[in-house]
């Protein structure tokens, strides 16, 4: 399983999403501190979900970091984050 693949699963386990896109724009920064972008390492997800009403978008942001946390810890640099519908 690919690190999409695992964060997808993660994200539907945990925020049940009503809409979930997720996607490698590594190679929008390759060059960038020596990133070659062909490895998973920038991401971004664009997700709508229930769970995220009456929440502020800093506390979405945080929960979804929190997470992936492991894949940040393995070579994630960033996740770009749009929160639809909120």
């Amino acid at each position: 399983m690919n690190r999409i693949e695992r964060i997808k699963k993660i994200l539907k386990e945990h925020l049940k999403p009503t809409q979930l896109i997720l996607y490698d724009n590594s190679s929008e920064h390759a060059g960038h501190n020596n990133f070659n972008g062909m490895e998973m390492t920038h991401l971004k997800v664009e997700i709508e979900s229930e769970n995220f009403k009456g929440k502020k978008l800093i506390e979405i942001h945080r929960l979804i970091n929190s997470l992936i946390k492991k894949e940040y810890e393995n070579g994630l640099h960033a996740m770009e984050i749009k929160i639809i519908n909120h």
